[in-house]
C-alpha cells in the first residue's frame, strides 16, 4: 500500500517527542511558554491560556484566548491583561508578532523562518512502542445469504480506512469481517440448492445471482409447508453438524465468499479471505458462553430461554432491557455470537481496542453486548469497545437509496456504472490518451468519488446519492483532489526534475507559502484524530483544505517563471513535492488511488 512506501519529510521539533505531531507539539510549547508569563503576571496557575490554531491567517496561526476568562476573575481589563501577557512570554525564534483583537484574543503570527525549519527536518514518526496498540476491526460483515447491496458499502470502506490510518501510525491492526454465515435462512437456501442440483444444475449457475435464488428460496418457502418444514429440519441439521448439509452449504459460501471478495478488490479496500471470520466459527464455543452466562447468574431462564436482563438500559417505566443469548428451543442469536466474537477477541487476539463499524440500528444490540461482556469478564475495562454508527446512504427522494423499480441496489452493479460514467468524464477532458490509461484512470475516478462521496461526510449522518456531485472535477470530492494531485506531478514533468532528489533549503516568504507549509505541518495531528474518534471525513475535509492552499500558493507564487530565482524555484518545488506526497498519502489512507495524468 502507498501509505507504507511514501516519505513525508514530518519529524518532532523536540527530540523525543514520542511519535506525537509536529501541531501537538507546537501546541504544547506554547501552552507552556503562555503558562508561565501568565504565572508571572499573577494569573491563577488553574487559568488556561485556551490555545487553538486561528480560524483564518489574518487572525494569525495561533490564538491564545485564556485573558478574558483570567481577567474575569481578577476584576482586570482583558487587553490590559493581554497585553503584560505578551512582554512576559518568551517565543524567540518562533514567533514574530503578537496581536490583541477585540476583547482580549491574542493571535500569534509565527515566524516563517521557524516553519520553513519545521518543515525541512520533518520526518514522519511512528508512535512509540509503549503508544502502540493491538485495534481488533469490525467491518463490513455482509450477510452470505445475499449479494452486497449499498448497505454493505459505509461499513466496508469505513472500517477500511481506518484498518490503513492506524496501521499508519504503528499500530498492529486485526481485521474481522464478521460474515453472516450461519441461522435459519441457511437452512433454506440449501433445501433450495438440493433441489436444483438435484435437477442437474451446477453449484455455481445455481448461485451465479445469488440475489435471484435467494428470493426463489424464499418464495419456495413461502408458498410450500412441505418445502419450509424440510428447510427448518435442515438449519438443525446444518448445527449438529450432518455432512450432507454442511456439504451443500459449503458451496453456497464458497460461491458468495468469492462474489464479496471480488467486490473488496474493486473497492481497493484491504479485507482478503484470511480476515473472515464468520458466525459459524463460533459455534462450538456457543453454548459454553450461555452456560458460563448462567453460572455467574448474568443469563436467567426466562419462559424456557435464556435472557440477560440489563437495568443499565432500563427503559422509562424501569423495566430493564432484555437481550436473549438462547431460545426456548435451544437455539442460539446474534447476542451469543458477539458475546463469543468479544470473548475470542480479547482472550485470543489480545485486543486493546475493540472497533464495531455497524450501522446505527444496532446501537441498543451493541449496548447491550458491551455491558454484558464487562459483566461476565470477557471485556476488562482496559479494552476499549467502540460502537461506531453511521447513517444511510440515501436517494434523491431523501428516503433510502433504491433502484428506479424500488429493489435493493447491488454493489457491484453500483460500481460499475460508477466506472462507466467516471469513463465518459476521461474521454470528455482528455480523449488523446491512451485506451488502456483511459480505463486505468476511469476506474481510479470512479470508485474514488463513490467511497469519497461517503467518507466525506460525517460518519453518523445520513447522505444524498448524486452522481454529479461525487463526480465532479470542482470542490470537496474525489477527482478534485485526484486532479490536484496530477497537477503537481506535471510540475515535474515540465521542469524535467526528480522531486526526490530537490534537497534545498525552504525559503517562505509570501503569505500563501506560509499558509501552505502551516497546512502541510497539520497532517499528523489530524490523522491522531481521526485515529481517537473515527471520523474520517476530518482527514477530507484537511485534504480539500491544502490542496486549496496549494492551488492559492501556485497562483500567487511562480515556480518555473524565468524570473523567478533559483533557490526560491527549488524551495517552492520542494513546497510542491511535499504537497504532492501529502495528498498521495492522505488518499491512500481513504483507499483511494491517485495517477500520474488525467
Amino acid at each position: 500500500m502507498l501509505y507504507a512506501a511514501v516519505n513525508l519529510q514530518f519529524t518532532s521539533i523536540v527530540d523525543n517527542a514520542h511519535g506525537k505531531s509536529y501541531t501537538m507539539q507546537l501546541k504544547t510549547l506554547l501552552t507552556q511558554r503562555f503558562s508561565a508569563a501568565m504565572t508571572a503576571v499573577g494569573i491563577p496557575s488553574d487559568c488556561s491560556p485556551m490555545l487553538a490554531l486561528s480560524g483564518k491567517p489574518q487572525f494569525g496561526d495561533y490564538q491564545a484566548n485564556g485573558a478574558m476568562g483570567a481577567a474575569k476573575r481578577m476584576g482586570k481589563n482583558p487587553r490590559d491583561l493581554a497585553t503584560e501577557i505578551i512582554n512576559r512570554v518568551d517565543l524567540d525564534g518562533i514567533a514574530d508578532k503578537f496581536e490583541i483583537a477585540g476583547p482580549g484574543f491574542i493571535n500569534i503570527h509565527l515566524c516563517r523562518s521557524f516553519l520553513a525549519n519545521s518543515l525541512s527536518k520533518q520526518t514522519h514518526k511512528l508512535l512509540d512502542a509503549a503508544d502502540q496498540k493491538t485495534v481488533v476491526i469490525d467491518h463490513s460483515s455482509p450477510n452470505l445469504a445475499k449479494e452486497m447491496h449499498v448497505g454493505h458499502l459505509r461499513s466496508t470502506i469505513i472500517g477500511d480506512c481506518l484498518s490503513r490510518l492506524l496501521e499508519f501510525r504503528g499500530h498492529t491492526v486485526i481485521r474481522q469481517n464478521h460474515m453472516g454465515d450461519w441461522g435459519t435462512q441457511f437452512g433454506m437456501l440449501i433445501a433450495e440448492l438440493e433441489i436444483q442440483l438435484g435437477d442437474g444444475e451446477p453449484a455455481l449457475l445455481a448461485l451465479n445471482d445469488l440475489e435471484v435464488f435467494y428470493q426463489q428460496s424464499k418464495k419456495h418457502f413461502d408458498a410450500d409447508s412441505e418445502f419450509a418444514d424440510k428447510a427448518r429440519d435442515y438449519v438443525v441439521k446444518l448445527q449438529s453438524g450432518d455432512a450432507h448439509c454442511r456439504k451443500l452449504w459449503k458451496q453456497f459460501i464458497d460461491v458468495s465468499v468469492a462474489h464479496n471478495l471480488d467486490i473488496y478488490q474493486k473497492l481497493n479496500v484491504g479485507l482478503l479471505k484470511q480476515h473472515i471470520k464468520p458466525e459459524s466459527a463460533y459455534n462450538d464455543d456457543l453454548e459454553a458462553v450461555v452456560t458460563d452466562l448462567c453460572k455467574r447468574g448474568i443469563a436467567v431462564d426466562s419462559d424456557g430461554a435464556k435472557v440477560v436482563f440489563l437495568p443499565e438500559l432500563a427503559d422509562k417505566n424501569g423495566n430493564p432491557s432484555p437481550m436473549i443469548v438462547q431460545k426456548s428451543g435451544g437455539g442460539f442469536l446474534y447476542a451469543s455470537t458477539d458475546l463469543a466474537a468479544l470473548r475470542y477477541r480479547v482472550g485470543d487476539l489480545k485486543a486493546n481496542r475493540i472497533l464495531y463499524f455497524i450501522d446505527a440500528r444496532q446501537s441498543l444490540h451493541m449496548k447491550q453486548v458491551f455491558i454484558t461482556g464487562r459483566k461476565a469478564g470477557y471485556a476488562p475495562h482496559s479494552v476499549s469497545l467502540e460502537h461506531h454508527a453511521f447513517g444511510t446512504m440515501m436517494g434523491s427522494d431523501g428516503r433510502p437509496f433504491k433502484t428506479r423499480s424500488g429493489g435493493t441496489v447491488k454493489l457491484a452493479d453500483l460500481l460499475v456504472e460508477a466506472v462507466q460514467r467516471a469513463e465518459k468524464l476521461v474521454r470528455e477532458k482528455n480523449n488523446t490518451l491512451p485506451e488502456a490509461d483511459i480505463k486505468a484512470i476511469a476506474q481510479k475516478v470512479g470508485i474514488g468519488a463513490v467511497k469519497y462521496a461517503d467518507l466525506s461526510i460525517t460518519r453518523t449522518n445520513d447522505y444524498i446519492f448524486d452522481w454529479n456531485a461525487m463526480l465532479s472535477f470542482e470542490g470537496n470530492t474525489a477527482p478534485y483532489l485526484q486532479y490536484a494531485y496530477t497537477r503537481i506531478r506535471s510540475i515535474f514533468r515540465k521542469a524535467s526534475i526528480d522531486a526526490k532528489t530537490i534537497s534545498s533549503a525552504l525559503i517562505i516568504t509570501e503569505q500563501q507559502e506560509k499558509n501552505l507549509a502551516l497546512k502541510l505541518l497539520q497532517f499528523d495531528e489530524v490523522i491522531d484524530q481521526v485515529a481517537a474518534d473515527c471520523y474520517p471525513h476530518t482527514l477530507c475535509s484537511y485534504l480539500y483544505e491544502l490542496a486549496s492552499a496549494f492551488m492559492t500558493f501556485y497562483e500567487h507564487c511562480p515556480v518555473l517563471k524565468d524570473s523567478v530565482e533559483k533557490d526560491t524555484q527549488l524551495s517552492r518545488l520542494k513546497l510542491c513535492a511535499l504537497s504532492a506526497d501529502t495528498l498521495a498519502c492522505g488518499l491512500d489512507l481513504l483507499g483511494i488511488e491517485v495517477m500520474e495524468h488525467m
